[in-house]
């Protein structure tokens, strides 16, 4: 059989720490920063005997919300349960989560032209942390996650490759930025992908699906892509060789670039799920959902569509603004600062200008100083200024760069920058003519060889020229002007 004959499908598992100020049972803070082990805990989240939880009316809200805007049926009715395991990192011996009743149930998210199915999305408890100290035979246990709000949202099969795969977590992660419903920090472990796999034959219609292989905690999306691509490959050679695929638990080791064995799968009969007696059961009427709905924002999807409609923009360009949320509105506040009566095509060059200098100069700029969207100096009004300067011929590109660089720092008006700085843009032809003809008398061995046909000496001249005025003349103008009085 060759690799060709297979088809995968997969199915993913992602779980997303909530962004609320308290844990999902109790008022121990919820803060993902916290660094010293152990602070953030109390007897409910540590699952002392006795102690009784409370529900985060907050995480509710937000997982609902999630559901509404990933297309998700809200159950009017809804429980918590038990699910009953053990591990060392899981202080009850239990875990708060839902089974038959969750949440939302029956969404979609549309991934290019295809729709991936969603499940349901449901909410429970994170569990604490292990710290494995390199060379010692022991673990260290951290409790401060330990009850923090943890969604977890599952796809039906209908993902067929890794890349596609990769792509919907992508865009999950994004849809939950815009709601502020979870920082989605993979390297902070608040948001965590798990794969299912299995692989058929391509050739049988009617073939079975394979036997499924789980694989954990997957925290970068190139792990995402990495360990779906090489469990396909791995389950085919098994298949190749005879030999059955076991139904299993595995890791993805980012150093050796495989994934490993770690236990064999549980059913969910093996959680002996039960309804959580210390919590009530939960119902929701229609003007509450309609309440949260009304509170989901413009979502990426919705926003990709509007910015490429009403500015006409490229892809590429459309795509930066929908990933860099904040540079997208800083972008339409300032495209909303141009003098409204302005031409069309005026409107288009001056749209088209500020898109280059946001996408390139401001975001270089940010990156070098690690300056967010939200803590930009420059305000629209100001950058809008600052794009209508350099359309209109006040100030040379050249110079832009530094007054952009100026405003970035100050976050001064371009025009005071331009005043104080003596850089405003010499444009009088009599006056250009006037310096030039100065450059060409202090000038006149090079003057001479250019005449003798050495043409690299008129850049030369154009240099001398830009360096007398500080840049603030048009290179193309100085050009013209050099050419005409030495008749060249």
């Amino acid at each position: 059989m060759k690799k060709s004959e297979f088809k995968p499908v997969i199915g993913l598992e992602i779980h997303a720490e909530l962004r609320t100020k308290s844990k999902m049972f109790c008022g121990c803070a919820n803060d993902s920063d916290e660094h010293h082990p152990n602070v953030n805990i109390c007897q409910i989240c540590l699952g002392h005997p006795g102690t009784l939880p409370v529900i985060n009316q907050g995480a509710v809200r937000e997982v609902i919300k999630s559901g509404l805007a990933l297309n998700c049926k809200i159950l009017k009715e809804s429980k918590f349960d038990r699910k009953n395991y053990f591990y060392p990192d899981l202080p009850k011996g239990y875990q708060i989560s839902q089974y038959d009743k969750p949440f939302c149930k029956d969404g979609f998210l549309k991934i290019g032209d295809r729709k991936i199915r969603i499940t349901r999305i449901h909410l429970e408890e994170d569990t604490g942390r292990l710290l494995h100290p390199k060379g010692a035979n022991y673990s260290l246990v951290d409790f401060n996650r330990a009850g923090i709000p943890l969604m977890e949202l599952v796809t039906e099969p209908d993902i067929v490759s890794a890349l596609e795969a990769k792509r919907f977590a992508q865009e999950l992660r994004l849809i939950l930025l815009y709601l502020r419903v979870s920082d989605a920090n993979m390297e902070k472990g608040q948001l965590r992908v798990e794969a299912n796999i299995s692989i058929s034959l391509k050739a049988s219609k009617n073939s079975k699906l394979g036997t499924k292989v789980e694989i954990k905690n997957l925290n970068s999306f190139k792990a995402v892509e990495r360990a779906i691509n090489y469990e396909i490959k791995r389950q085919a050679e098994v298949i190749r060789k005879g030999k059955n695929i076991l139904q299993e638990t595995r890791g993805w080791d980012e150093i050796k670039q495989v994934t490993f064995s770690q236990r064999i799968k549980e059913e969910a009969q093996d959680y002996r799920y039960f309804p959580e007696p210390d919590l009530p059961p939960l119902t929701f009427t229609e003007e509450q959902i309609t309440e949260i709905r009304s509170e989901i924002p413009e979502l990426p999807q919705s926003r990709r569509k509007r910015l490429t409609k009403e500015y006409k923009l490229d892809r590429e360009v459309v795509e930066f603004f929908v990933q860099n949320k904040s540079l997208g509105e800083y972008f339409e506040k300032v495209v909303s600062e141009f003098e409204p009566h302005l031409s069309r095509k005026k409107l288009s060059d001056l749209i088209s200008l500020a898109t280059n200098y946001i996408v390139t100069d401001l975001q270089g700029l940010m990156k070098e100083t690690g300056v967010s969207g939200e803590d930009l100096l420059i305000t629209p009004e100001n950058f809008a200024e600052f794009i209508t300067l350099i359309e209109n011929k006040k100030i040379l590109r050249k110079i832009a760069k530094t007054v952009l660089s100026e405003m970035f720092k100050k976050g001064a008006d371009p025009s005071h920058i331009i005043e104080d700085r003596g850089l405003t843009q010499i444009t009088k032809e009599d006056e250009i003519i006037n310096i030039v003809r100065e450059v060409i008398s202090k000038n006149k061995k090079a003057v001479s060889d250019l005449k003798k046909g050495k043409e690299n000496v008129f850049q030369f001249l154009i240099g001398q020229v830009m360096a007398k005025t500080k840049g603030r003349v048009d290179p193309k103008t100085a050009s013209e002007i050099i050419k005409k009085e030495l008749e060249v």
